[in-house]
């Protein structure tokens, strides 16, 4: 399973599974309405499965119903793995949805390159300078834009003020021999540098993925899935890269068999103070804090910078690593469909998205609904983002990723070199 659908759970979303997973909801008009005369039905699965985003959602539907006299939404909530299990099946069968979720990237890219979405270029043309510059790149595959983006997020390092005070650590480090030389000084201050989930390997690709930006640029990342080679030396300095930070011995004991979210994880690590620091999502403060004893987390202690600069690499330092979620239009939908993606791109809908779920939006004038100052500083740093890469284990092909997260995860466990992480990912690449 991907990254990205574990990040789609987490509950800054408002995405936490529940048990009505594969419930229909049904207050959007009745199925035999709706294909009756000159009605359209639309089919919508989304992941916000829970309230009170799932009935906002519904609000939503039935406000564009209201102004669209004949359509009817039958609207799909399901959990995260449930939805990929029952949009496989339907994907396999050539009858996707209407309108479905996607995370973008590789997974997307099949389902066009099978005929199954539309080429929605034109349309979401007509909104896409409302959108953050980077909105639609996980969306975009060979210079056609295949999905219209709701709300984005990106990776990068949270971290606990006190304790980097308490190493004589003033400021965050800006480059790798910064950053190296910071995980030395909290090291001799008797402090554990860096909390990881070793166990679910998707966070430990983080490191090698963003190293492999910061050293061989973004270019480099797209251009090795297209030639199906990884095996080349800026990706393998990427990994003697990490590989210096690995011979530190900077996770905290017993990382390798670590989860995120369990009580001994990652995020509660972090959130109870026992770590300086964290490379993860916009959704970080809220696990920390959710597994945190008495669920406080850090508060005004957690703080966060970006991903450094490798000295020498090709990357900027404001290219950055992440995700979000969007909306696919299937094959044989109605023009209402992607009416409708209009429809929740006005600024009035993207806020109701970021108030109700907690997220970052892509439509520029709903930034102002953000009110959390965790994410307002992800925010801030994602909109002056230069470039954007989808998490590797989203943007590649499945067998791809999984590879990357597989192998990259050895290396964080000293069992694979830097030569053996590229050449395995590259012999996943040729097999695809």
């Amino acid at each position: 399973m991907t990254h990205a659908m574990r990040f789609s759970r987490r509950s800054v979303l408002g995405l936490a599974a529940a048990a009505s997973a594969g419930a229909v909801l049904a207050g959007c008009g009745d199925d035999d309405g709706a294909e009756s005369g000159s009605g359209k039905k639309i089919t919508w699965w989304h992941i916000a499965n829970t309230d009170p985003m799932m009935g906002e959602w519904a609000a939503m539907a039935r406000r564009f119903e209201a102004t669209h006299p004949g359509v009817k939404f039958e609207i799909t909530p399901l959990e995260n793995e449930a939805f990929k299990t029952k949009l496989t099946t339907v994907i396999q069968a050539g009858d996707p949805p209407d309108i479905f979720h996607t995370w973008g990237g590789g997974v997307l890219a099949q389902q066009a390159e099978a005929g199954l979405v539309k080429d929605l270029t034109a349309d979401v043309g007509q909104w896409r300078d409302t959108l953050i510059p980077t909105a639609l790149d996980a969306y975009t595959i060979d210079g056609k834009t295949y999905g219209s983006a709701v709300d984005t997020g990106m990776v990068g390092f949270w971290y606990n003020k006190e304790l980097f005070d308490r190493a004589g650590l003033s400021t965050p480090p800006a480059s790798w021999a910064d950053y190296l030389a910071a995980v030395r000084k909290l090291k001799a201050a008797s402090i554990t540098p860096i909390a990881l989930a070793g166990k679910e390997k998707w966070p430990g690709h983080y490191y090698w993925a963003y190293l492999a930006m910061r050293v061989a640029g973004l270019d480099a990342l797209r251009q090795a899935a297209a030639d199906k080679n990884f095996a080349t030396p800026d990706f393998v300095t990427a990994g003697t890269r990490l590989a210096e930070l690995v011979a530190l011995q900077p996770f905290q004991t017993g990382y390798l068999a670590a989860g995120y979210s369990t009580a001994d994880g990652q995020a509660a690590t972090m959130g109870n103070g026992k770590a300086a620091m964290e490379l993860m999502g916009q959704w970080a403060p809220v696990v920390q804090r959710d597994n945190s004893v008495g669920k406080k987390g850090l508060g005004d202690r957690l703080g966060f910078f970006a991903f450094p600069m490798v000295d020498g690499g090709k990357g900027k330092l404001t290219d950055v690593f992440g995700g979000g979620g969007g909306f696919a239009v299937g094959k044989d939908a109605p023009p209402e469909a992607v009416e409708f993606l209009k429809f929740i791109a006005q600024p009035e809908n993207a806020r109701i998205e970021a108030k109700t779920a907690g997220v970052l939006p892509v439509v520029k004038a709903a930034g102002d609904a953000v009110t959390d100052p965790n994410l307002k500083l992800v925010g801030e740093t994602l909109s002056r983002s230069t470039g954007f890469q989808l998490y590797l284990d989203q943007a590649y092909a499945p067998a791809v990723g999984q590879q990357v997260n597989d192998s990259v995860a050895e290396l964080l466990a000293g069992k694979a070199s830097p030569e053996q992480v590229v050449q395995a990912v590259t012999t996943a690449a040729k097999q695809g």
